[in-house]
């Protein structure tokens, strides 16, 4: 179901606004329709282009005048955003900042992977709650309240990059604490950070910028698709999601009204990220690099990785050209290959992008921007320098730049008098180890179900064995075709992106409810048991562990809460079983006989999955507990046995959780 629109296409309302070529754009109707783009599309005559360039000029100008200066980026403690070129969004528990084996946060490991795949990092987003957040009363706030998190955070920002937190304000329907703006702000100043994402938001009210700004000042705000261009005073970044371009590459609204302001590209779905790096890099802005959405894997081919990869050097060293020179866009238009020139201090940088599918050379005009000489002195020559290639150094001849397919490049052009850029030498070192590559395979990954670790079976006595086995219900072997449904969201199921190559999911197509089938093999019979573990099952269970503080445990006939997968596991192994597989659980709730304790919890099962860089249980069951107001939380209420709920695996036992709990199988009939 589609919804009326082709996902795989831009809406109308991503689509760059048309400049017109005649007429007052300083003021009036025409003015304020262009302070609503996203992009500014090129014109599709290059003889228009000077007109075109000089009706962006008089918007500007207008622009200005109705929204006056911001301040804020004359403020030394906001001037970090305008360098945060590359963030990457990052899932607290992703395996690549997470280490399961050892419990603990591996920032440096991250880091260490962006560095040798990107170039590096300048931010990230510490991503917490939603998928997860919803199955229980805990409220985006208890999400951050993680051991270790704020060590994490600081050695984030020790390696020099920026830390975000994110916002989620539709999260209303959990425990209520204090209001959004002070827990929030408590949140910046415990883990120290940089940014704030405002998810699902555009802009932040004026009263949580204040608070902000009071907690930490030169808070960078990052608002989630466009921004106003009222707001860009006080919101230094902002997401360039789902911008759709013209053919010729246009300009960005945002960053043209304020060079200061930085924004990211994004298109998370899309296996290919070339169209969204020509546009950051002719644009002088950065990407969001964001290869796990929310537990989906959408990872960047090595082609765009080694683009990003060949532009951070570029941004990062000769940041003042980008954010003080005189910009002049289009400069170069010759088939495939657009440029854009930044002229500061008698240095011109041209940024070069080829959107077609072959190497394409450039070379420079001799003639631009070069003074005829008099008759009584004769300059010194210009120099040039083509930054990528291969043993790149200062000529006085204009060099032949080779741009490559879907790729980019760069030159500088120096002036006779005017002095070598101090930042030359660095750069030409840290792009001597980024050639471009050409492959553009997406590089898949395929979750795999894991193992859990031996445990020491039977330990307990024969007469709890046999409680705990007491009428469990026998699955027979063989192949069983089951029919599974489920709700999409954005983490899928068991394998791949739900909304490869889409714009933007939308409803019904976002958060609709999907069905599947699938094919269980069951080699031998599998007993299961008829109920969830009680309170008072598993406080016997703590009591011949010698648990500390087992004696306070509840002793009722309630399911047993708050235990973590781990846990379960142990406990099953305790009574000679283990956790049912997803498959083996639906199959004994089909039976008659299958009870479910009360209140409703979601039930474990052994099904944990691991793709490398995300881990999954499927929970069957549902919990009476929902999480009402958003459709963003997670699944609750009763739910059909044919139903599963895939969730994010999180550690540190934040996957306990009091709407979880579990029964235990046996393999064999007795």
């Amino acid at each position: 179901m589609s919804g009326g629109f082709d996902p795989l296409h831009p809406r109308e309302i991503d689509l760059p606004t048309a400049v017109p070529l005649d007429g007052d754009l300083s003021e009036g109707e025409a003015a304020e329709r262009l302070d609503d783009a996203k992009i500014f599309a090129a014109p599709d005559d290059p003889a228009d282009i000077p007109r075109w360039r000089a009706q962006l000029a008089a918007w500007r100008e207008g622009a200005r005048r109705r929204y006056p200066a911001p301040t804020r980026y004359d403020d030394p403690a906001s001037a970090w955003a305008s360098r945060c070129f590359t963030v990457a969004q990052v899932w607290l528990w992703d395996e690549l900042f997470f280490d399961f084996d050892t419990q603990r946060f591996t920032p440096e490991r991250f880091l260490d992977d962006a560095r040798e795949r990107f170039g590096g990092l300048d931010g990230v987003v510490l991503w917490h709650a939603y998928p997860v957040i919803g199955i229980d009363d805990r409220n985006q706030w208890d999400y951050y309240r993680v051991p270790g998190l704020e060590e994490a955070a600081a050695a984030l920002r020790d390696a020099g990059v920026a830390v975000f937190v994110d916002y989620n304000p539709w999260d209303t329907g959990t425990r209520r604490g204090g209001d959004d703006a002070a827990e929030l702000a408590e949140v910046v100043v415990r883990l120290g950070a940089d940014g704030v994402f405002l998810d699902t938001l555009k802009k932040a009210e004026p009263e949580l910028v204040a608070a902000l700004d009071a907690a930490r000042p030169g808070i960078g705000l990052e608002g989630e698709s466009k921004l106003a261009t009222a707001r860009i005073a006080d919101h230094t970044l902002s997401w360039a999601q789902w911008f759709a371009d013209s053919e010729t590459p246009g300009v960005l609204r945002a960053r043209w009204f304020e060079r200061r302001h930085m924004q990211h590209h994004i298109r998370r779905w899309h296996r290919d990220h070339a169209g969204e790096l020509r546009s950051a890099w002719l644009n002088g802005v950065g990407v969001m690099v964001w290869e796990v959405v929310f537990g989906a894997w959408v990872g960047w081919n090595r082609r765009d990785a080694a683009t990003l990869g060949r532009m951070l050097p570029v941004q990062r060293l000769l940041h003042r050209w980008f954010v003080e020179g005189e910009w002049t866009p289009l400069s170069v238009l010759e088939g495939p290959v657009t440029a854009s020139d930044f002229a500061l201090d008698g240095v011109t940088l041209t940024v070069l992008a080829n959107s077609g599918d072959a190497d394409a050379v450039y070379v420079p005009s001799i003639d631009v921007g070069q003074a005829s000489p008099s008759a009584r002195e004769v300059p010194a020559p210009v120099r040039w320098i083509a930054l990528h290639e291969p043993d790149a150094a200062l000529t006085t001849d204009p060099p032949a730049v080779t741009v490559p397919a879907q790729g980019i490049a760069a030159v500088l052009r120096i002036e006779g008098d005017a002095p070598t850029p101090s930042e030359l030498r660095d750069l030409v070192i840290a792009l001597a180890g980024r050639p471009h590559v050409a492959d553009s395979a997406f590089p898949h990954r395929r979750a795999r179900r894991l193992l859990p670790a031996p445990r020491e079976a039977g330990s307990a006595d024969a007469d709890e064995i046999a409680r705990a086995s007491a009428g469990a219900l026998v699955v027979a072997p063989g192949e069983h075709v089951l029919t599974v449904r489920y709700r999409a969201r954005e983490t899928g199921m068991h394998e791949g992106a739900p909304y490869v190559d889409e714009w933007k999911p939308l409803p019904p197509r976002l958060h609709d409810q999907r069905t599947l089938e699938r094919v269980a093999v069951l080699p031998a019979p599998v007993r299961v048991a008829v109920a969830e573990v009680t309170e008072a099952a598993f406080g016997r269970y703590l009591d011949a562990i010698g648990e500390a503080g087992a004696s306070d445990h509840p002793r009722s006939e309630r399911p047993v809460t708050g235990v973590t997968l781990a846990r379960a596991r142990d406990y099953a192994a305790w009574v000679g079983g283990r956790l049912p597989s997803e498959d083996e659980w639906q199959l004994a709730a089909e039976q008659p006989g299958f009870e479910r304790r009360r209140p409703l919890v979601w039930n474990w099962t052994e099904s944990e999955h691991s793709d490398g860089r995300t881990r999954f249980v499927m929970l069957k069951g549902g919990s009476d507990h929902r999480s009402e107001g958003s459709d963003w939380y997670f699944d609750g209420g009763a739910q059909h046995p044919t139903f599963a709920a895939k969730y994010l695996l999180p550690g540190l036992g934040i996957d306990a959780s009091p709407s979880i709990g579990f029964r235990v199988c046996w393999d064999g009939e007795r």
